[in-house]
């Protein structure tokens, strides 16, 4: 190993001396590996490193609950610093002690296959497995559930058929950890059908078999089907963990169903889980993405112990609101507090700056990631400072980045960049960037409207009739619009002109007069944005119809006075739009918050808070 170098591998071994060596701690253990332990489980490396140096010294196999502690961090320059006090420890010869052993049996496998698989080598712990199986050994429970997470890791669906032919063979087929370890590898494989169809085969089912069926829906999108299945879990008799929590509270973030996630949190409260680290993280993402940024905040301050994923959550809940000095502020407190950020907190921290227009601040902290942290920048990074060089209109240096930069551009990145080409009306290198957008995915339907919108704001129809007609002969079809807001636990939606809502005849009338009142107090309908050639009055009447006024016309109607009003969409939300509801909530005296696909607007007395619709 070279100077410096960090070696996964042999960093590893280390760790797996824990399982191996019979002077591991056991019930005779100093008082002082509880709290030490206690530490390290919840991600305290430094604090726990700090406080019982002394220890460590004197019993260095201690370091393995440092390494463990470490790896959800993702931090490799806080792995090369104990990987270099392990070295100088003398600990480092324990690493060989798997390979020297003279004898092996079952239970040293398991406990090196999965070492490798618990920290994510998934690779080096299924060749470990292989050479198990070669080497005439039998897999147990414990080999074959490790085996399928390591696929499940790699989402190596071929591999773990093959696992699963194996599991059949050695008689598991029916075992409850190992099936749901078969199902969990499916279900991360995007093979959810499989997946349920072998937690379906179990005889008994159990919590662990429940967490895997509802985290796979939730990992595949399918959060109406996750609530359900909570509902269903309960109804058989079994108490949610925090495992389900999870899970649940992640698909109450993406259907914004406020009403069901604070159900779900006082069930939190009730069974005691609102302690745990993760569901804390979990709970600040809902409240955020359900428009109640206030409640993220009361959520965070009342933890007793934040690790960094709790306050990378809570750095993203005010990117997502606009809300980017707090985020700046929040992140420099952080790091006086001695919590080292990852990727995921400089991701959140570059959005926010990004949609804040805080560009020098961002490229700071571009170049604090790299240079002080040593994390390398993926392409969300970097589609993060294109979105900030885009937005502060710097489109060359923004298309520059993007040419040069050490990873591999994809589709999302580009139309970033296109997107800042319609908000600066540059339509020469709108018409390059979308070659490019349409490269790599061409049946992108976003792309070609961005196209065509930056045509039609030029009033370059024949332009957008090509657009149109390269959509028409790649059947490519324009998602539609959709905006939905929950009333009283009942989700009410609406796409753009819609009849199908059952009182769609009185949200025309209503909207007919909430148009004629805004046009009274200086609204002034942006027929440009409307990408057909038509007149002007049917282009009013296709614009007053978009979905998130259909939305909020609505609510006008149905709720009480002075209540906040949160309509959720699943586009962006156009600049007419954002014009109509910052009067919208001044002449009807209504705080309201917008949550598009980018971000959350919040509109009250006739102002939005963020620096502009962008």
């Amino acid at each position: 190993m070279g100077r410096g170098r960090y070696c996964p591998s042999s960093y590893l071994r280390f760790s797996c001396f824990r399982f191996l060596s019979t002077n591991a701690a056991s019930e005779s253990a100093p008082s002082f590996t509880l709290e030490f332990t206690d530490l390290c489980s919840k991600g305290l490396t430094k604090q726990a490193f700090d406080r019982f140096h002394r220890q460590i010294w004197s019993d260095p196999p201690l370091f393995s609950h440092l390494i463990q502690s470490s790896i959800p961090q993702n931090s490799p320059f806080l792995g090369k610093q104990l990987h270099s006090l392990v070295i100088t420890s003398g600990s480092s010869k324990d690493r060989k002690l798997f390979d020297e052993m003279p004898e092996r049996n079952v239970a040293t496998w398991n406990a090196v296959v999965a070492g490798f698989i618990q920290f994510e080598f998934n690779e080096e712990g299924l060749c470990l497995f292989r050479e198990m199986h070669v080497s005439g050994f039998r897999p147990d429970d414990f080999t074959l559930s490790s085996a399928l997470r390591g696929c499940a890791g790699l989402k190596a669906l071929f591999v773990g058929r093959q696992v699963h032919c194996y599991v059949v063979k050695c008689g598991f087929g029916f075992h409850l950890v190992v099936g749901s370890s078969l199902a969990h590898m499916y279900m991360k494989c995007g093979s959810l059908e499989e997946g349920e169809r072998v937690i379906k085969s179990m005889p008994i089912r159990n919590v662990v078999a429940w967490n895997t069926l509802i985290a796979g829906n939730a990992q595949n999108g399918y959060s109406e089907s996750v609530l359900a299945l909570y509902c269903m879990m309960k109804m058989a008799g079994f108490q949610p963990d925090k495992i389900t929590f999870v899970s649940v509270l992640s698909s109450c973030s993406e259907l914004a169903t406020l009403g069901q996630g604070q159900q779900i949190h006082a069930e939190v409260v009730k069974t005691g889980a609102s302690s745990v680290v993760g569901v804390i993280s979990t709970l600040i993402s809902m409240y955020s993405r359900c428009g109640c940024l206030e409640d993220s905040i009361k959520v965070f301050l009342e933890c007793e112990v934040a690790d960094h994923v709790s306050w990378s959550s809570m750095i993203a809940a005010y990117g997502f609101h606009g809300r980017g000095v707090e985020a700046v502020e929040l992140f420099e407190q952080m790091e006086k507090e001695g919590l080292e950020p990852n990727d995921v907190t400089f991701l959140s921290l570059l959005y926010a700056c990004s949609h804040c227009g805080l560009k020098d601040k961002g490229l700071d902290f571009f170049n604090l990631m790299t240079e002080k942290y040593g994390i390398k920048p993926g392409v969300h990074h970097y589609t993060c400072i294109v979105d900030l060089l885009g937005r502060s209109g710097c489109l060359n240096e923004a298309e520059a980045m993007i040419r040069s930069m050490p990873v591999k551009g994809d589709a999302i990145i580009w139309k970033t960049l296109l997107s800042a080409c319609k908000i600066h009306k540059n339509a020469d290198m709108a018409r390059r960037v979308a070659e490019q957008v349409l490269k790599l995915d061409p049946l992108d339907s976003a792309s070609y409207v961005l196209l065509a919108n930056v045509h039609a704001s030029e009033k370059r129809w024949h332009d957008v009739s090509e657009v149109r007609k390269t959509m028409r002969d790649r059947r490519v079809k324009k998602e539609p619009g959709v905006s939905w807001l929950e009333i009283k636990n009942q989700v009410h939606q609406f796409c753009m002109s819609d009849k199908a809502h059952p009182q769609s005849e009185e949200i025309d009338s209503y909207l007919k007069e909430l148009t004629a009142e805004m046009k009274l107090h200086g609204y002034v309908p942006d027929t440009s944005l409307v990408l057909h050639d038509m007149d002007n009055e049917e282009k009013e009447y296709s614009l007053s119809h978009h979905s998130e006024k259909m939305a909020i016309a609505f609510a006008l109607m149905k709720t009480p006075a002075g209540t906040p009003i949160r309509v959720m969409k699943n586009l962006r939300i156009c600049s007419d739009c954002h014009v109509a509801i910052k009067i919208i909530s001044e002449i009807k005296n209504r705080e309201i918050i917008v949550r598009d696909s980018s971000r959350f607007h919040h509109f009250q007395n006739g102002k939005c808070s963020c620096r502009d619709y962008w």
